[in-house]
């Protein structure tokens, strides 16, 4: 099979590899799209992606081959790579450690993920994917997972005012999930036009452009005076997280959704007096997922505006794709076709 193999020092070579055969308790899923997600940008730019490795885990494809015992599953069917409940007994990922460190331990090797044309998953692992779903939405299964995670984390109420900074695909699921859990004005900063356009589409009541005006100032304005109930900072850039804090309303709610792997400065003394509450979202858990595809499915959130036709690449583009995208960039998200 066709895999994109981390070599290491920025690099990734498209090659032939062996495809996988499903042991037992295992199923084989050919793979029909991968989307690339922020946080494989993370470990291409901070080369922190083991060599040898395939990585890649926002994924849309079909059951190709059955291990033995497996009988949850039927060859043809449709799912995603998660959104099941991890049995117990079955070994755990690094995440369970009660120690965590995404940073350290975020990224191991041994597994053969989404940027390949197969791929083994645990038979316990995948979803369905809704028949009303197709593939190009149901590969935002994952990030859409992690909003929908980040928003059931938060503590937004019916009727809220909410501000999401940064709309990348993140941000812009973020504002279709708060809109989805009865947040009735959503307030996007982001200067990027396409990005603003696309997030606007989705259901964003205001753009503020944080090149052209001042962002906290506009955010108050924009809620009364008080400032927004919940901000989530979806951005990770060096201003927004300090932005996020002096924004929120008195005994309001900061999320940081985006994973920063720089310090960023924060200034207390702005915003303590208020007694903001501070709250951070990683990833999502299988109930997330399933959530998602529900939510994908009764059309409450749409992935149509987070992909232009210049998003789809093949596998051959990866490392162009992924140079481009360790620049700042008014780019959708970016699915592998295979």
């Amino acid at each position: 099979m066709k895999a994109a193999v981390y070599r290491g020092a920025q690099r990734f070579e498209v090659t032939e590899v062996p495809t996988p055969e499903p042991g037992a308790g295992e199923v084989l899923v050919q793979v029909r799209q991968s989307a690339i997600c922020g946080t494989d940008v993370h470990a291409f730019m901070y080369d922190i992606a083991p060599p040898g490795s395939v990585i890649g885990h926002e994924i849309a494809g079909v059951i190709a081959e059955l291990g033995p015992g497996v009988d949850r599953f039927s060859v043809g069917e449709r799912v995603v790579a998660g959104g099941g409940d991890h049995p117990d007994g079955a070994p755990r990922s690094p995440r369970a450690n009660p120690r965590y460190n995404y940073r350290t331990m975020g990224f191991q090797g041994g597994v053969t993920g989404g940027y390949a044309e197969y791929q083994i998953l645990p038979e316990w692992r995948p979803t369905r994917i809704p028949d009303n779903v197709p593939d190009e939405a149901a590969v935002l299964t994952e990030p859409c997972a992690v909003a929908v995670h980040a928003v059931r984390r938060s503590s937004v109420k019916l009727g809220d005012t909410v501000a999401v900074l940064g709309a990348g695909p993140i941000g812009m699921l973020v504002t279709q999930a708060v809109r989805a859990a009865g947040a009735t004005r959503v307030l996007v900063s982001e200067p990027a036009p396409g990005r603003a356009d696309a997030v606007m589409e989705l259901g964003a009541d205001v753009i503020v452009n944080p090149f052209e005006e001042d962002v906290v100032k506009r955010l108050v304005e924009l809620s009364d005076g008080f400032g927004p109930a919940v901000v989530f900072d979806c951005a990770g850039f060096n201003d927004t997280l300090n932005q996020a804090f002096e924004a929120t309303r008195r005994a309001g709610q900061v999320m940081l959704v985006a994973v920063p792997w720089e310090p960023l400065p924060i200034d207390p003394v702005d915003w303590m007096a208020r007694e903001v509450d501070f709250r951070t979202s990683f990833a999502s858990e299988p109930e997330d997922w399933r959530i998602s595809l529900q939510l994908l499915s009764s059309g409450r959130i749409s992935a149509s505006a987070l992909m232009s036709e210049a998003s789809v690449i093949s596998l051959e583009e990866i490392q162009q794709a992924f140079e481009g995208l360790m620049k700042p960039s008014s780019q959708l998200q970016m699915v592998i076709n295979f």
